[in-house]
């Protein structure tokens, strides 16, 4: 990817398909080109699709690259604080309501929760067999391994990002996490009494999903149990940066 100059920066290590999603995710207008060359149904799905990862943006057809200057230049329509936060993803997460016509296409969501980790070996064969169905995937993960790490997963497509996202609060000192639950009262409702902030909450966005299979195969990767007991640091743990403290 870097040898092909696709990334944006040299330290960047995301997949051209994560750069084109992350675009989408945070822009105010939408340009579709090309129109012409697509069967209306089609450019109806398409447009459905794209609603779902980004609700909020105009989304304009051109032919040919022409565009009516005035509708992409000096807008007024860019909010950073806003858009940042207007991701379907992001939406899902807050429980917004679902866009009706995304629907009707079969463009569907859901998030998926988990207060029991995963085991490390058999999320990654997941990973290995991702749903077709699922166009995108973000959230948090919660995995039983050395270190107390949470991880962050960023799918779209056939490009899975994985890796660290930070320290759980609930690994912190005591005076640490009781200053954070004291300025921000919504991580102090999602609190648990045994496991503090570790959790997955992942946001699955699709096509035809089949949401009850998608679930089933994640519980199946969940520890069981017995699991739970044992040392989670001797698991077998293909996720090579969570291998060391």
């Amino acid at each position: 990817m870097l040898d092909r100059d696709q990334a944006a920066t040299e330290a960047d290590y995301r997949d051209i398909v994560d750069l084109l999603i992350d675009q989408i995710e945070t822009c105010d207008v939408l340009l579709l080109n090309k129109c012409d060359l697509v069967e209306e149904e089609e450019l109806v799905k398409l447009e459905a699709v794209l609603r779902k990862l980004q609700p909020s943006a105009r989304i304009i057809r051109i032919v040919n690259g022409v565009v009516d200057l005035k509708e992409i230049l000096n807008t007024g329509l860019f909010d950073f604080e806003k858009t940042s936060m207007s991701s379907g993803w992001i939406s899902e997460l807050t429980k917004q309501e679902h866009t009706p016509e995304t629907e009707e296409y079969g463009i569907g969501s859901f998030v998926y929760r988990s207060r029991i980790p995963f085991h490390p070996q058999r999320l990654s064969d997941f990973f290995n067999h991702w749903p077709e169905e699922v166009v995108r995937a973000k959230g948090l993960v919660w995995i039983a391994a050395r270190g107390d790490y949470a991880a962050s997963l960023s799918q779209a497509g056939t490009s899975i990002q994985f890796g660290p996202a930070g320290y759980w609060l609930a690994s912190l000192p005591e005076d640490q996490q009781r200053e954070v639950l004291e300025s921000e009262p919504e991580a102090q409702e999602r609190w648990d009494s045994t496991w503090g902030d570790r959790m997955t909450e992942l946001v699955f966005i699709g096509i035809d999903m089949n949401r009850e299979d998608v679930e089933n195969r994640l519980a199946r990767c969940l520890l069981t149990e017995e699991e739970m007991k044992q040392d989670w640091s001797r698991f077998n743990n293909p996720l090579p940066w969570m291998m060391e403290e």
